[in-house]
């Protein structure tokens, strides 16, 4: 076994990355990236080696750039590039644990670059309801540009953005060696057993501590998604045309447009 083995973690922003990849990095076989000042500590930023989703329009558009989709072939495969990242990632970590955790939402559409850069990797990817995930994501986005030139992605296209990177991850899982897939729905609602199963795929000691899940957040997103078939016209427009899409990846993943509250898979 190799000195060191790498956990990363994916799934589009609001998607709960941020609490897994805390509970993961404090667990005492872990170490997860931590002092960085950068937000959520996640490594894409502290990394010179591949573009960061700025550069494929940002949180609500990177998958829709072939390019953003890194795989085994990518040119920027290679020794220098490889150890480029680790001396960049190598000051955040507790190097004395065996597992070193990074965390990066768009990591979910790079798992196979990762796989070739660090192959004895795991690799674990979260999913929310497409839904729930584009009305969290609002907070976020611009009434028309923000500062960083970030333009504003109407809620359909967001969810939109949701199938196609959802689309993407699937379709690469069959190359991934060692991957793990889990819903926040279930993740929140039965945080222990979710996580035995997480401590049971990474073969680690002891168990993770399930006191970080906090539970009940998506009653609000639920609420609002009501509401916006009474608002205004453009709200009601967006709404009707979420609720006519069509959304295999989410149907794949176990959900529902018509139940906010579960994931089915």
């Amino acid at each position: 076994m190799p000195e060191h083995q790498h956990i990363f973690v994916g799934g589009l922003h609001r998607s709960g990355t941020t609490p897994l990849a805390r509970i993961l990095g404090a667990h005492p076989e872990i170490s997860g990236l931590s002092g960085t000042g950068v937000p959520e500590d996640e490594g894409e930023h502290l990394q010179d080696v591949f573009p960061r989703i700025r550069a494929y329009g940002g949180m609500s558009r990177f998958a829709r750039s072939a390019n953003a989709h890194l795989t085994e072939s990518s040119s920027l495969i290679n020794v220098e590039n490889r150890d480029t990242i680790m001396r960049e990632w190598s000051p955040y970590w507790d190097l004395s644990k065996h597992f070193l955790l990074e965390k990066s939402p768009a990591n979910m559409i790079r798992f196979r670059f990762l796989q070739e850069m660090f192959p004895e990797s795991y690799f674990i990817a979260i999913a929310r309801h497409p839904i729930v995930t584009a009305l969290a994501i609002q907070k976020w986005n611009p009434k028309v540009v923000a500062r960083n030139g970030r333009r504003r992605v109407s809620l359909s296209k967001t969810v939109e953005h949701w199938e196609i990177a959802y689309r993407i991850l699937r379709e690469d899982l069959p190359y991934l060696r060692n991957v793990h897939v889990l819903c926040y729905e279930e993740l929140v609602a039965n945080p222990d057993v979710e996580l035995k199963k997480v401590q049971q795929f990474l073969g680690l000691d002891a168990p993770i501590d399930s006191g970080g899940i906090r539970t009940g957040l998506d009653r609000s997103y639920a609420e609002k998604w009501d509401a916006l078939s009474a608002q205004g016209v453009l709200a009601r427009r967006q709404f009707r045309k979420i609720m006519a899409m069509r959304l295999p990846e989410a149907s794949l993943f176990g959900y529902d447009v018509n139940d906010l509250s579960a994931c089915r898979g």
